[in-house]
């Protein structure tokens, strides 16, 4: 039993309160909440989402500060890959609408010259494949070459899939700044959303990825019939793994796939996840993903950049429309939170 496993024992002994526990131990010593604990604050109740909202909010300030890391994303390679992730629309198994199709080498160059106008600081070029081969790594290759011949000096992400370690040194080498590669949820959930391939192949990825150097961009997809036990599990495997960044999406049910009857997320039980992944993950990049418009609309945006998130996908996602880049702009400034590309030129 880990100190934090304690920790909880006690406050159920003593009668502390979980979120006063969490003050002391996540807002004053910057201790991430166990297991046990975020799951007693995914079971709040519904009058007590605001000061959880407010406790998240101030952990953020605390230890990531008041900055918000904007980035846009690219599908380089759309639809057909040869997974079965049952959430995704870009699967060759499912009879989604979504087809086949690739991104030339301007318009991916386009798409980082419009990213970086925003004011992010990242561009996240995303394949639909199992894993790269020698074509899609090449693509990858030329298009941050030709990035950066367009004088965009802006960070590059990608997400390729699983990678080998070879395929992992050539992505050092192109200069990739952080790679993403979704867990997507808890690994006692993760055969019911998956069957082509494992949790632990993700965890190997990342594991190599981590060890080269390259940021560790790791988040996944809350509404896709896990329990709220699952959900606390998800949150002490990410804090296991320490990412950089967590990415937090919402499903959207895609027509065609096994998941395109599941109910959307409630709102309330959205920004309580976000604000106990907080709690969890007190020094990381949590980032507003897809379906946030969809779960939350635009109030909720809002309450959630108040309750723990400090960074937002803007434009439209791989398969899915977005809000305006501009909206959510505007929305940080009416909010007072600086850009940090922009505070970075200042």
């Amino acid at each position: 039993m880990t100190a934090a496993d304690e920790r909880t024992e006690l406050d159920r002994e003593t009668g502390v309160d979980v979120l006063a526990a969490a003050r002391e131990q996540v807002l004053e010593r910057g201790v991430g909440l166990a297991e046990a604990q975020v799951l007693e604050v995914l079971r709040l109740p519904e009058d007590r989402i605001p000061e959880l909202l407010a406790l998240a909010h101030e952990v953020r300030m605390r230890w990531c500060g008041p900055e918000v890391e904007i980035e846009g994303i690219v599908s380089l390679k759309t639809g057909g890959c040869p997974e079965d992730c049952h959430f995704c629309s870009q699967s060759g198994q499912f009879p989604s609408p979504v087809r086949s199709a690739w991104l030339d080498i301007p318009g991916l160059v386009k798409a980082a010259r419009e990213t970086a106008a925003t004011g992010a600081s990242e561009f996240c070029i995303v394949a639909a494949v199992r894993g790269p081969d020698k074509r899609l790594l090449s693509q990858v290759r030329d298009g941050i070459t030709a990035i950066r011949d367009d004088g965009n000096d802006i960070q590059i992400a990608c997400s390729l899939g699983m990678l080998t370690q070879q395929q992992v040194d050539e992505l050092v080498e192109m200069g990739v700044h952080r790679y993403n590669h979704n867990l997507e949820t808890a690994r006692s959930h993760f055969p019911s959303v998956v069957t082509t391939h494992s949790w632990e192949e993700r965890w190997e990825t990342l594991r190599m990825v981590h060890t080269a150097g390259m940021e560790v961009c790791c988040g996944g997809i809350i509404g896709m019939g896990e329990t709220v036990e699952q959900r606390a599990e998800f949150a002490a495997q990410l804090a296991d793994l320490d990412p950089h960044e967590v990415p937090m999406n919402f499903l959207i049910p895609q027509p065609g796939t096994p998941y395109e009857h599941l109910d959307v997320v409630d709102g309330k039980d959205a920004l309580r996840t976000v604000a106990a992944f907080r709690l969890a993950l007190p020094r990381t990049i949590l980032r507003f993903a897809g379906g946030r418009e969809l779960t939350l609309g635009d109030l909720g945006a809002e309450q959630g950049m108040l309750g723990g998130i400090n960074a937002i996908i803007v434009g439209n996602y791989l398969t899915n429309l977005g809000r305006p880049a501009q909206q959510d702009l505007d929305m940080l400034t009416e909010l007072n939170m600086p850009i940090k590309a922009l505070s970075d030129t200042l």
